[in-house]
């Protein structure tokens, strides 16, 4: 399959899979002529990465994951399992660090609106 067909059949730019080849995610090979030829699971393969890259990990990450990605590539099997619960324990950290910094700027805004609306009410 030449890099035109597979972009057509997946939405995915040339350039884009010309990267996903460089990160060792994409495989192809080369036809007569030089040309990039690509096998026939690969939109399979552009599927899985995209629905990887849809749920937040690095192509670092996913070049490792996606050996064990079947189907759609939602379906991971036990090989990576731990290593994408480390990365969703990660998350959840990051997701209450940030909800502890918005409620201190929270707090902030509160209290500066407050000293101007007394402030304003003294004048």
């Amino acid at each position: 399959m030449k890099i035109g067909t597979l972009s057509a059949e997946t939405g995915v730019s040339p350039r884009l899979l010309r990267y996903y080849e460089e990160q060792g995610l994409l495989t192809s090979y080369r036809a007569e002529g030089g040309h990039r030829r690509y096998d026939l699971d690969a939109p399979v393969v552009v599927r899985r990465i995209r629905t990887l890259l849809a749920a937040g990990l690095p192509t670092r990450v996913i070049k490792d994951v996606l050996p064990c990605a079947s189907g759609s590539g939602e379906v991971l099997d036990a090989c990576t399992l731990d290593q994408l619960r480390g990365r969703l324990t990660g998350l959840d950290e990051q997701l209450a660090e940030l909800t502890a910094t918005r409620q201190a700027l929270s707090a902030i805004l509160t209290a500066g609106e407050r000293a101007g609306t007394l402030a304003g009410a003294a004048a």
